[in-house]
């Protein structure tokens, strides 16, 4: 077997998908790759196939657990997405019942008043002005805060955990295990305080959820806290990234857009979903799928016990699916792209994330029509997403 290659390959700078990629895609089956934690991997990079092991009950996420798994941080995630059925099933049920497309759509207008006011509190003030600080942050802290029930007062400390939670080399072990207590501590509190006194929230909803489940089946309260953060940090963070992402890319590769959606507001969905495709977001691939017994992965023979790590930013910038996959086209067809994951894994809140940054793009092209950039972003450093730290603007 030859020496795996060293992984990452993408760079802090920038959302180029790295030449390392199109090797791997045009090198037959998947790849050997070494992380800097963990014993190594294979890397899928190629749509068919990255698609094929999401949803392939072969492989175990469970497993992980047991194993020195492949990752970028000292220590591996926790909650549901280090299940397997029956527990993954038994622990995603209140959050499918909670976290729903109806009641995602339900908020919409909420979102687009919360993206319109941060919009206009940045253009109060004179140009230039960073639109992560103004906007792509706070629009889905205050939407899933709201939604979550967690109180504004401390957006600022559970932000500061997440950083520590989500880098990849910044933070040490006990850093990172010691943000992961404290936000375990945290959320523990609100969700007994929604216990005693239930509000019109996705938290009291959650308890709700479980509270119908069998009492063999319910989750336990430390589980429904894990599942309350993996929403919080998942309902923030990722849709921050891809709202300065987004913007970025627009700006400096296609300028009309933001005009023409404008114009034409219904054209803010097409857009998302192809900006969904376009962008590679994760710095890395993570969440290993380890085989519990000999599984093809094109053309590979992956061993029982061996784990493969699926590159989403790859796969969905695969020729064989999406032609031309580098240049941006809203009217093509992104059916099927695996922006949230695929399989029992795809992410739960995929429908608000959705919203949005439709209405996050729609609030800048309606008020902003204008907008250009006012110098360089810089780049979030040892971060699991990629994305702006920082980017100027004006209008």
């Amino acid at each position: 077997m030859t020496t795996p290659a060293r992984y990452p390959f993408n760079t802090d700078e920038g959302l180029d998908l790295a030449d390392a990629y199109r090797a791997a895609q045009h090198t037959p089956g998947p790849v050997r790759v070494q992380l800097p934690y963990g014993e190594p991997a294979w890397l899928v990079t190629r749509h068919d196939e990255a698609r094929a092991v999401l949803a392939d009950t072969r492989f175990s996420r469970a497993m992980d657990a047991r194993r020195d798994a492949p990752r970028t941080t000292p220590v591996s995630p926790i909650g549901l997405v280090a299940t397997d059925p029956p527990d993954h099933t038994r622990l995603r049920r209140p959050a499918a019942r909670a976290f729903t497309a109806r009641r995602a759509e339900a908020l919409r207008p909420r979102v687009r008043r919360i993206a319109e006011d941060a919009v206009r509190r940045m253009t109060a003030s004179a140009a230039p002005a960073d639109l992560v600080a103004h906007v792509a942050l706070p629009v889905p802290i205050a939407v899933i805060c709201e939604l979550l029930g967690v109180p504004a007062q401390d957006r600022d400390r559970f932000r500061g955990w997440s950083d520590t939670v989500l880098s990849t080399s910044g933070a040490g072990p006990q850093d990172f295990l010691a943000a992961t207590a404290a936000l375990k501590a945290y959320m523990g509190d609100l969700l007994d305080r929604r216990r005693a006194e239930p509000a019109d929230d996705l938290m009291t909803a959650l308890l709700r959820a479980r509270d119908e489940d069998a009492p063999d089946s319910r989750a336990s309260r430390d589980e429904l806290v894990e599942l309350c953060i993996a929403l919080l940090l998942g309902g923030y963070e990722t849709t921050a990234s891809q709202l300065a992402n987004f913007t970025w890319v627009l700006l400096t590769q296609r300028p009309d857009a933001l005009p023409g959606i404008a114009s034409h507001p219904g054209r803010a969905r097409a857009w998302v979903e192809e900006l969904l495709r376009y962008v590679p977001l994760a710095a890395s691939a993570s969440l290993p799928r380890y085989a519990v017994e000999d599984v093809d992965v094109g053309g590979v023979t992956v061993r029982a016990g061996e784990p493969v790590l699926v590159v989403i930013g790859a796969a969905d910038r695969d020729a064989l699916r999406f032609p031309a996959p580098d240049t941006l086209d809203p009217d093509r067809d992104t059916a099927g792209h695996l922006a949230f994951g695929h399989g029992i894994h795809h992410c739960a809140g995929a429908a608000l994330a959705r919203v949005e940054l439709q209405e996050g793009l729609g609030a800048l092209a309606r008020l902003l029509p204008g907008l250009r950039l006012a110098g360089e972003p810089t780049w979030k450093r040892a971060a699991f997403l990629r994305g702006p730290a920082t980017l100027p603007v004006r209008w």
